[in-house]
């Protein structure tokens, strides 16, 4: 992962909004369809993006595919952003 890949990852609004949910807890691609204007496709696309970001991860629990946030894959992002309110 680099930083410009979590950039892209983040620019979208409905995968800001995945990424709020998921700080909540793990959920399923159709529990965050079920929160969203999208359809699940639409939503394993997301997901498709923020996994290869890997602001994401997933693991199995039977039939089902639960992500969750990798949040070691945010310090990248907030090292970025903290240079702009360093005061230097």
């Amino acid at each position: 992962m680099n930083a410009a890949d979590s950039f892209h990852a983040i620019a979208d609004a409905n995968r800001r909004f995945i990424l709020e949910e998921l700080r909540r807890a793990p959920m399923t691609v159709g529990e965050l369809a079920q929160k969203l204007p999208i359809s699940r496709p639409a939503v394993s696309q997301h997901m498709k993006i923020l996994l290869d970001a890997g602001l994401v991860s997933a693991r199995a629990a039977g039939t089902k595919r639960f992500y969750e946030l990798n949040p070691a894959a945010f310090l990248p992002l907030n090292i970025w952003l903290d240079q702009f309110w360093d005061g230097d």
